[in-house]
């Protein structure tokens, strides 16, 4: 790896893969580590083993008993351990047909906290940390790994981790840029894998309820979709000086395909949405899950707008610099006017001819007028939206079975 922020960064070299990429030659992954766990593909050479003795097996590791046997098991690696990406981790952790075998994080005091709760869960010290999510990727006994990093590199790791054949859970928002999200999109129909983005508000139920409101027509024609984000979000005010970089958190590796900056610690971790060089404030924070909604309701997880429009108010001075109110106006091409802003109660309005909707975000609870919309239920020949227990258990629907999930990356 080469130092400082001018780390080096290469275009991804193969089939059009336009994501910026670090450089640097792992080392193969038997030379870094012991592997911990057995993976789906490693199982086969040790089953041949069991079968010749199996009088010495445990039921555990033929399924019996209930258990998921390791030839089963969907093997993770958690890239991103901070508060978000722990949350994510432990849903797998504790999810009887999964197994963490890796975490990965710049910040070391991250993965150490990570490492403990897998090594807790797991009854033993075989979890393995790394600081280089390459390193993550070169192993090949992992199937599936989280990606809960902060917004600037959901994408470079993304499309490492397609290439290298792992499915992927990504936080959202998916990707800074169009473009990103376009490579990202790309690379899991290429080299065919699984990838869910984070935005769980749409495996509730009652949002789900509310796509198929919307897409059977129960409001009448669709004109106009209200969405609400919150107003005046924002980091620590001040001018926030450089600081020393604490021991243990590779700051340089932090920022990665990123601009230089000194280090000051509100820049990084939580607060790094509020900056423009790695997210977009709110805007792409809650915005990702309200805008998700919208197109989930209309259909168009495969389109969108036809014209855009938008104004902000930004800051004038210091180290945040994301919009602190905002209004944009999008038109689709079934001519439903979309307006969002951040001066009224977080959520997503539907209007139609016949009636409105109003979605509340984190939580999913839903008023209508007519109230009794809420109580209609989808009949014969109309648009039924899938269920699931929750967003996790349908990534790990789509990795068994290959299948669609319900973020896919088009989303």
């Amino acid at each position: 790896m080469t130092s400082a922020g001018h780390r080096g960064y290469t275009m991804g070299a193969s089939h059009g893969d336009h994501v910026q990429q670090p450089t640097g030659i792992l080392r193969k992954a038997s030379t870094m580590t012991k592997m911990a766990g057995i993976s789906r593909r490693g199982f086969l050479k040790q089953a041949a083993v069991a079968a010749a003795w199996p009088n010495i097996v445990h039921g555990s590791v033929l399924g019996l008993n209930g258990a998921v046997a390791p030839s089963n098991k969907i093997v993770f690696g958690a890239i991103g351990v901070g508060g978000q990406g722990t949350g994510n981790m432990n849903r797998f952790l504790h999810d009887p047909e999964c197994t963490v075998v890796a975490v990965c994080d710049v910040d070391k005091a991250h993965r150490d906290r990570a490492k403990d709760l897998v090594d807790n869960a797991r009854g033993n010290t075989d979890c393995a940390t790394y600081n280089d999510f390459r390193e993550v990727l070169a192993r090949d006994d992992i199937d599936a790994v989280t990606v809960c990093t902060p917004d600037h590199w959901h994408a470079v790791i993304s499309v490492a981790a397609a290439k290298a054949r792992k499915d992927i859970y990504c936080e959202k928002p998916l990707a800074n840029t169009i473009a990103e999200g376009r490579a990202m999109a790309d690379a899991v129909k290429r080299y065919n894998v699984v990838l869910q983005t984070g935005s769980h508000e749409r495996s509730r139920n009652t949002v789900r309820q509310a796509g198929e409101i919307v897409r059977n027509g129960w409001l009448g024609k669709l004109h106009t979709i209200r969405v609400n984000l919150p107003k005046d979000a924002y980091g620590p005010e001040g001018m926030h000086p450089p600081m020393p970089v604490p021991e243990g958190f590779d700051y340089d590796f932090w920022l990665g395909p990123c601009p230089y900056e000194p280090y000051t610690k509100v820049r990084c971790h939580f607060f790094f949405r509020y900056i423009l060089d790695y997210s977009g404030g709110e805007m792409t924070d809650r915005g990702a899950h309200v805008m998700d909604l919208a197109h989930l309701a209309m259909g168009l997880d495969d389109s969108g707008p036809v014209e855009v429009w938008g104004e902000g108010e930004f800051p004038r001075q210091g180290l945040f610099d994301t919009a602190t109110a905002y209004h944009f106006e999008f038109m689709y091409p079934n001519g439903v006017h979309l307006i969002g802003s951040s001066d009224s109660p977080r959520g997503i309005k539907f209007e139609g001819s016949d009636g409105w909707l109003f979605v509340h975000i984190h939580g999913g609870a839903l008023e209508a007028d007519p109230p009794d919309l809420l109580q209609q239920t989808v009949g014969p020949g109309e648009i039924r939206l899938g269920r699931t227990p929750n967003h996790h258990a349908n990534f790990l629907d789509a990795v068994k079975t290959r299948g669609v999930p319900f973020a896919p990356a088009e989303t």
